[in-house]
């Protein structure tokens, strides 16, 4: 693509914002208005970028200024695929953002397909393979246009099963809710779930000023599964552009023998195909073959229900100072301490 008079812009107005990415096939949450919205609320700065040709837009670009005990740096989450040219003007841009807001290095977490093209497009701009990533980079996905029954055809035997088993147990209730309040009973299942799994916990407050950025427009619900009154199985699941997020979940080993993590996600589906949604993202998955990786078991539950695997070039930085390498060693050491 030829650009003849490139500029870039902050974009005020949701509507364009929203409008550009409805055209956009490969696209995540964290590229939404609302995400925006959210990191506002949490103090952080941000930038809506817009790239224009001739006042065309033709790229956005959520930039979001991070202060960590590992150091400042621009981070732009699941940018859009961009041609070299458009990415090489959004590269000289952030490069002088960063100069101003006193940022040690820039990174990029693309949705960008895996493959050595684009690997190189970055490679060629000067960035380097960060040492972590930041959001997932890969990801379960599940096309749910389908029919019910053609959807559950294509699970895992095991995992049809289960849901049909759940199903006829009285015991087990599935209930969406849109209460802020809620979030509390998810926090207290999912520091259970943190404890089990080792990772590292959003506080309530993260939860709370999440929901509430896209609670406005109706985007969010957290689902909440019951045994005996008990609960079970929890998810907070953004909807968006016709797409479905399963963001956040939590669940207790209490029960074992009781599905109600299954028909929780079944729940869950079907009402991403009220909404109209055509594909359903699980979020992260564990590498191959990784089974000391702590989303193991978690990446087994999520495969039976039909899909394919999603993969992502890996998170992109540019370092801009030698304060750069304390991030990069912090992380590595961060990195290999939780077996990631």
């Amino acid at each position: 693509m030829q650009i003849i008079n490139c500029q870039i812009k902050e974009i005020i107005n949701k509507e364009a914002w929203e409008n550009f990415l409805a055209e956009i096939k490969e696209k995540t949450l964290l590229q939404s208005w609302n995400w925006g919205e959210f990191n506002k609320v949490r103090g952080d700065k941000i930038w809506r970028l817009g790239i224009y040709d001739n006042e065309k837009l033709i790229g956005t670009a959520l930039t979001i200024k991070v202060k960590s005990k590992r150091g400042t740096f621009l981070f732009v989450p699941h940018i859009v695929k961009l041609p070299k040219n458009i990415l090489k003007v959004l590269t000289d841009h952030l490069k002088e953002l960063a100069k101003k807001e006193k940022a040690s290095f820039i990174r990029i977490a693309p949705v960008w397909e895996k493959n050595e093209e684009n690997k190189e497009i970055f490679k060629e701009l000067g960035f380097r393979e960060a040492p972590i990533h930041m959001h997932p980079e890969l990801t379960w996905e599940l096309d749910i246009i389908p029919t019910e029954e053609d959807l559950l055809k294509n699970m895992r035997k095991t995992t049809r099963y289960l849901i049909r088993q759940a199903k006829k147990n009285p015991d087990i209730k599935i209930e969406q809710s849109k209460n802020i309040e809620d979030i509390d009973k998810f926090q207290n299942l999912y520091k259970k779930t943190v404890q089990r799994h080792h990772f590292i916990a959003f506080p309530s407050d993260y939860l709370k000023n999440q929901f509430s950025s896209f609670l406005g427009d109706n985007q969010i619900s957290i689902f909440l599964g019951e045994y005996k009154g008990e609960l079970i199985s929890s998810a907070i699941v953004v909807f968006w552009q016709g797409l479905a997020f399963y963001h956040h979940g939590a669940s207790s080993t209490k029960y074992p023998k009781v599905p109600v993590s299954y028909l929780l996600q079944w729940e869950v589906i079907k009402e991403a195909k009220k909404r109209g949604c055509k594909l359903y993202n699980f979020w992260g998955i564990a590498p191959d073959n990784n089974k000391k990786h702590p989303w193991a078991g978690l990446t087994l539950f999520k495969m039976g229900f039909g899909g394919y695997k999603k993969e992502y070039i890996k998170t992109q930085d540019l370092p801009l100072s030698n304060k750069y390498w304390l991030t990069y060693i912090f992380e590595r050491i961060r990195k290999f301490k939780r077996h990631l």
